[in-house]
């Protein structure tokens, strides 16, 4: 009976502490920002990637960068619209895992570049995000 007990009391612990490091891991701009130059749309185990053709990137950035920040549990990592390039930081609700969303404006489109940080598998999380964010600029009529 103690030795059950220990052992789940030393999971609770691993569990925290768990919890803990990943909601508390710094997250450096040098490592998750940056300007993107992807040319076609892409969908990986981690990440998506979505390339939009529009008249006036400047204007759909900062469109987007109102969506953004307006996204539950997400806030500004680096970068605003007159860089042309804004990385956000969205945690899930429970465990706090962040996900990184890079928006680039250049050249006649706008590169979004959505990734998680931990594991192998995002299990579509960051790819629902992104169609949400370009469904509310399509709405909008942005």
């Amino acid at each position: 009976m103690k030795i059950g007990l220990l052992i789940l009391a030393i999971a609770l612990v691993a569990v925290a502490a768990l919890m803990a490091w990943v909601r508390l891991a710094p997250s450096d701009p040098a490592r998750w920002h940056g300007g993107l130059t992807f040319t076609k749309d892409e969908d990986k185990d981690g990440g998506v990637i979505r390339v939009l053709p529009v008249e006036n990137p400047n204007s759909v950035l900062a469109a987007l960068d109102i969506i953004a920040t307006s996204t539950p549990r997400t806030q500004k990592l680096a970068g605003s619209v007159e860089e042309g390039s804004i990385t956000y930081v969205t945690r899930s609700a429970f465990w706090g895992f962040p996900d990184y969303t890079t928006v680039t404006a250049a050249d006649g489109r706008v590169i979004l570049f959505a990734r998680l940080r931990f594991g192998q598998s995002d299990f579509g999380v960051n790819k629902a995000r992104l169609d949400d964010w370009i469904s509310q600029l399509e709405a909008e009529g942005t």
